[in-house]
């Protein structure tokens, strides 16, 4: 459990205000310029030291990309670029930074851009957060204010211009490059990959694409240092991290713990336990919508980083973790999610546009009993067909939660369309039995 000294998001439930006194009275915005004056090297390498891992989902190490970005500015320009297009279903947590720290993020853009050469940063947020871009609207004009961004910042030499760009509520549009592409004002479809964006991002030039969280962590980072936040948490899943509790839960919350806080303790302890008890939990998505869910055998030992969710067959992702309960349909829970990718994919990938489609198909006939023995092996070879032969990872997300399903809970599809799972669909041979017995 994660001490309340070593709470960077002090802020969280907005007991405090979300004005910029308030936010300096919680520390924010201290010391800026002497942070600042320690010189790139320091900064990136104190990021290192922390071995904090992106908060977007994806978890690549943040000081390794900070490093991709050219030492010396040549003819192009650096930017910065935010991440706050959060568009995965289950996932909440940008949001609240935004509307109760956004001071945080602020300094956060300040301090990573001068790491990595940018006077212009940009904040793309979702279209549909319309009040949190207003509030941190007015925390950037509170900070141009105090001169603490703009020419000068903090009195440091350097200068910075921060620009919130909306988005149209196009859930593709948080793919780092699709963003690129939106941001330029044309449609947002993913880019190949390479180029990276660290060397040709928005309009050709050096680009740092970091979520809201990743950088709202850091100025406490280099306050504290990066061997505290490394003392948090298991080595390559360290710090703390905002997780967002949804779903058959009693009390739906943001929760702020240390990275690899076991999975059943965020449910019982911060949001009031399952809703008819824990012996009623069916499975848990643990990684917003895009993750493959996890059953309750597995919920009960689970601890939530990078890495152990990997081994289980699971991600981490954005910490979105949502919670389902036998009192729910399982199967029409991930037609409902299998719906959503279809209606979000770009189509610019053949697999990707033609397969999700697919898979909602084939779900929807599943859900209401209509799916024969053949079409659930093929449903999970659309899975496979998907996975891997896409530009993004939108693909992938499409395809997981299906994999899921079909993992775990293969033997309650084929309940519902009345055939046994464990039945080869040519020979009517079980597949517990070994051929050659059968030949005597």
């Amino acid at each position: 459990m994660l001490k309340d000294e070593d709470r960077i998001f002090t802020n969280l439930y907005n007991d405090q205000g979300a004005d910029i006194v308030s936010a300096q009275k919680r520390s924010d915005w201290k010391d800026t310029h002497e942070i600042i004056n320690k010189g790139k090297e320091w900064i990136i390498s104190e990021v290192k030291l922390s071995e904090l891992r992106g908060r977007g989902g994806a978890g690549f190490p943040t000081g390794l990309k900070w490093s991709f970005a050219p030492k010396e500015v040549g003819s192009k320009p650096h930017y910065l670029v935010i991440n706050a297009d959060e568009s995965e279903p289950g996932t909440c947590k940008d949001r609240d930074i935004m509307r109760f720290e956004p001071h945080k993020l602020i300094e956060g853009c300040l301090l990573a851009s001068y790491a990595v050469s940018a006077h212009k940063c940009y904040i793309y947020i979702r279209g549909e957060y319309a009040n949190e871009g207003k509030k941190l609207q007015n925390a950037i004009n509170e900070a141009y204010e105090k001169k603490l961004i703009g020419k000068n910042s903090c009195n440091s030499g350097w200068d910075l211009d921060i620009y919130i760009h909306y988005g149209a509520g196009a859930y593709i549009c948080g793919e780092e490059t699709a963003l690129l592409e939106s941001l330029e004002g044309k449609k947002g479809l993913p880019r190949l990959k390479p180029p990276f964006p660290a060397l040709i991002g928005l309009y050709g030039c050096p680009t740092i694409i970091n979520n809201v969280e990743t950088i709202a962590v850091i100025p406490t980072i280099l306050r504290r240092g990066g061997k505290w936040f490394a003392s948090l948490g298991r080595p390559k899943n360290t710090g703390s991290k905002i997780y967002c509790i949804s779903g058959n839960v009693n009390n739906p919350c943001n929760v702020e713990e240390e990275m690899g806080i076991p999975l059943k303790d965020l449910i019982e302890k911060h949001a009031g336990g399952v809703v008819g008890g824990w012996d009623n939990l069916k499975a848990v998505i643990p990684g917003g919508s895009s993750m493959p869910l996890i059953p309750k055998q597995i919920c009960e030992n689970i601890k939530m980083d990078f890495d152990e969710c990997v081994e289980n067959k699971t991600g981490l992702g954005t910490a979105g973790i949502v919670v389902i309960n036998k009192d729910q349909d399982i199967i029409k829970c991930m037609a409902r999610i299998a719906r959503f990718y279809k209606h979000e994919s770009c189509g610019q990938c053949t697999p990707c546009r033609e397969g999700s489609g697919w898979m909602w198909r084939m779900l929807e006939r599943m859900a209401r009993g209509e799916a024969s023995r053949d079409e659930v092996d093929m449903l999970m070879d659309v899975t496979k067909q998907i996975e891997g032969h896409t530009i993004c990872a939108f693909g992938e997300g499409s395809a997981w939660p299906v994999q899921g399903l079909l993992r775990h809970f293969k033997k309650e599809v084929a309940k519902r369309n009345n055939f046994n799972p464990l039945v080869d669909r040519n020979k009517n041979i079980p597949y517990l039995v070994d051929q050659h017995l059968l030949e005597k």
